[in-house]
């Protein structure tokens, strides 16, 4: 890599050369200075990816500095999150004082961010597979915000990755769903750099690869050799050559960057490793004798990925009609000592390794940081992109009010899921500007978590308009009308898929001022299914709702391959979100109203409920009739449980949640006619009880009034909870008080059955509630 001298009659590739040289520079810079100059008394790894970097910088300077345009979005790998930051200070987006930060606490994270680095990134990347794919769930909720509301603009949306991230499911079931063949701006470039984290990758997959995209309605692009072999192709004995390249296994040709020229002019010929023709061997080894050696090592190393003319030409031939995969061949640790070794993975240069490149470059040490000079031709180039990706800050929009009770009473018998269709419902018609912000997503399950209404109210969304074949059929409940002012979206069976697009969705309020209420639904046993990428849309600022139904044993005849046991104590633990187990109907709307007025805000948070398919007397509730004592009974519903019964003299408390509050006041009913007089408390949410008792010594700045409510010092008893889950949700509400308790819940794999049978074999069913309530007070 020559240093580029300060002539401001050079032409663009030489500044453009110039230009990636000091990116790379930067980007092993802060890595080094993190782990070798700044103070580190504990002594734990700090960790950067200077040859992940390495590979990642040609094609990282060509797409900013070249083709990048002000409406186009990003997606860095990981590992290249030094050169993100390098290229942003580069062009004035991140001050010099952050570039000894990297993974110090407050300052540049370990993979970019878009809440939490200095330079916010487009996407959070971190997360292998799921920061790769955000792109396509980014390019979605584009399309459906300008779709119904307008204003979102154009724009690619690229997804830089490595060639092993390939191996994540997460990128296949994107590539794979139905809604993706149409999102044409989606552009993911891999880094073919053959290597992962411990090793040299054994096969060559790209074409492989290619042709699994293909097959999946994607365009194709390799970018794989540069204009130096390109041109070495030419010669006599050049097809040769590219055969030979194009056979060789990862391993061999990573063993022949390792090599001197002398070794590489033995090896590559072939026949010394018993592969190809002997004629072949002679017209290669005819060529390479007439190639002096540094020629011959840059020529060997000279892929597509580090040559600005080869990426040029993918990058012009997009077809913006397709989703494109481009194939860019690298060389791991591209330009530095430890390029394409199998270890390099972690690997830092030496002092005298940072010395030696600094002088290639053409950096000062005593001034390692500097930008450009001041009238220089890289400077001239650095303030012209700077200007050229300008973008506005998006327009601050708030969301309409959302009601917070729509004043009904249910009777007869409900389940919490039917109930989140007909509040949906009652949304449309009481609140319809709200409504129309509301977007719901499910994977091929709309009817059966009675999402049916909802869907033929508002249509199903797609980006084009499709003939409804059925809508003349009487027997077709379900009419499902596909256009662009659909507001239902029905993806794949891929729960992976559902939750990357909610947290896309849930993040159109920071990206085009415009927020949506995204609702996905799925069966609460696939909840831990979706539980990384879901979490990793939350750390991104996707804020959304998501609803788990039906839940717990009380599937019963489902059996236990659907019965969910650890859902309650996911949503206790998720941060940024609070979490609903609604015991009936007047519940689940408070509670999933009050989760819709949290969305799409600076102080937003998302919200996950789980429902359930058993119909509940709503009787059992005793909702008050008195407008005031419901609006007490609502505000209690939101911060965590309310009283469902207090006796006079009760012995025992009976703390209950979801599907199981027929079962606690059953047991209460028996208890009392035993002489046992029991309290009942309705629990809605453990975890914001979780943080009222944290608050109480001191660890949260939550409110605690609640517990003032439920468990009173003058009701201090012997308590009993009881969940369709696993039975360690609620058992911190003994502490409380210090108070004897017994905790019932499920702790086993389930079996197939009716509800009694079912709940008699978890311990959960009304005997087992008196007989642990007797166990206490007797």
């Amino acid at each position: 890599m020559p240093t580029a001298a300060n002539n401001p009659t050079r032409l663009p590739a030489e500044m453009l050369a110039s230009v990636e040289q000091r990116v790379l520079w930067l980007s092993v810079a802060m890595v080094d200075h993190a782990n070798n100059v700044r103070e580190n008394p504990w002594g734990l790894k700090v960790g950067g990816h200077q040859a992940s970097s390495a590979s990642m910088v040609s094609i990282m300077t060509a797409l900013w500095f070249q083709h990048l345009q002000p409406q186009d979005r990003v997606s860095v790998k990981p590992h290249a999150s030094p050169v993100l930051h390098a290229i942003k200070y580069l062009l004035g987006d991140l001050d010099a004082k952050y570039l000894t930060t990297l993974r110090e606490f407050g300052g540049l994270q370990s993979y970019p961010s878009r809440t939490k680095d200095p330079d916010p990134a487009d996407y959070s990347t971190g997360s292998v597979g799921i920061g790769a794919t955000a792109p396509v769930w980014g390019a979605l909720a584009r399309r459906y915000v300008d779709a119904h509301f307008g204003g979102a603009g154009s724009g690619r949306q690229y997804s830089l990755m490595g060639d092993a991230e390939l191996d994540e499911g997460a990128c296949w079931e994107a590539v794979l769903d139905p809604m993706v063949a149409d999102l044409g701006e989606v552009v993911w470039i891999v880094d073919v750099n053959r290597q992962s984290l411990d090793r040299v990758v054994p096969d060559i997959a790209a074409r492989r690869l290619g042709g699994m995209f293909a097959a999946a309605g994607w365009q194709v692009l390799e970018v794989k050799y540069g204009s130096l072999l390109e041109n070495l192709f030419t010669r006599p004995g050049g097809p040769a050559l590219r055969e030979r390249l194009d056979a060789m296994t990862n391993p061999e040709y990573q063993r022949l960057l390792r090599l001197p020229a002398c070794d590489v002019r033995e090896r590559l010929p072939g026949t010394s490793t018993g592969t190809g023709t002997g004629t072949d061997a002679d017209r290669i080894r005819s060529l390479l004798a007439e190639v002096p050696d540094d020629d011959l090592l840059s020529a060997l190393r000279n892929l597509g990925g580090h040559d600005h003319k080869a990426l040029a030409n993918a990058f012009h031939a997009i077809d913006d009609g397709r989703p494109t995969v481009i194939f860019a061949y690298t060389v791991k640790g591209y330009g530095l000592p430890m390029e394409g070794h199998p270890q390099n993975h972690s690997a830092l240069l030496t002092a005298s390794q940072i010395a030696d490149l600094a002088g290639r470059l053409g950096v000062d040490l005593a001034d390692k940081w500097a930008r450009f000079p001041a009238g220089s031709p890289e400077a001239a180039m650095c303030a012209e992109v700077s200007a050229r990706l300008a973008r506005p800050p998006a327009p601050e929009a708030g969301l309409p009010p959302v009601p917070t009770d729509f004043g009904r009473t249910v009777s007869g018998t409900q389940s919490t899921q039917a109930a989140l269709g007909r509040t949906l419902l009652d949304l449309l018609r009481s609140a319809p500007e709200t409504a129309a912000r509301v977007v719901t997503l499910s994977p091929d399950v709309s009817s059966t978590t009675n999402l049916g209404g909802w869907v033929n109210k508002v249509g199903a969304w797609s980006a084009a308009e499709r003939h409804n074949w059925f809508a003349d059929d009487a027997d077709t409940l379900l009419q499902w009308r596909e256009s662009p002012s659909g507001q239902h979206i029905e993806l794949g069976i891929a729960e992976t898929n559902l939750v990357c697009a909610l947290g896309e969705l849930g993040s159109t309020w920071s990206r085009w001022g415009q927020p949506l209420l995204p609702i996905g639904v799925l069966y609460d046993p696939f909840v831990e299914r979706a539980l990384e990428p879901w979490s990793f849309g939350i750390y991104s600022g996707g804020q959304s709702i998501l609803v788990g139904t039906p839940s717990g044993v009380t599937l019963a005849a489902e059996g236990g391959a659907h019965q969910s046991v650890k859902t309650p104590s996911i949503g206790l633990e998720q941060p940024g979100c609070t979490t609903y187990e609604p015991a009936f109907a007047q519940d689940t709307e408070w509670v999933l109203l009050a989760s819709l007025a949290r969305l799409g805000r600076k102080d937003g948070r998302s919200a996950y409920l789980r429902l359930s398919t058993r119909p509940v007397d709503q009787t059992l509730a005793d909702l008050p009739a008195d407008p005031v004592a419901r609006e007490r009974r609502r505000r209690h519903t939101l911060a965590g449980g309310y009283v469902l019964r207090r006796t006079e003299g009760a012995v025992v408390t009976i703390a209950a949640m979801g599907a199981l509050m027929t079962e606690a006041a059953a047991a209460a009913d028996r208890l009392t006619a035993l002489g046992q007089p029991a309290d009942v408390l309705c629990v809605t949410s453990p975890g914001l009880l979780f943080e009222a008792v944290q608050a109480r010594r001191g660890l949260s700045d939550a409110p605690d009034w609640i517990l003032d409510t439920l468990l009173p010092a003058s009701a201090a008893g012997p308590l009993v909870t009881v969940l369709d889950g696993h039975p360690h949700t609620l058992a911190f509400l003994a502490a409380v008080h210090g108070v004897p308790a017994t905790h019932l819940g499920v702790c086993r794999f389930g079996q197939s059955g009716d509800l009694a049978s079912v709940y008699r074999h978890h311990g959960i069913d009304e005997p087992a509630i008196v007989c642990a309530a007797l166990d206490l007070v007797d």
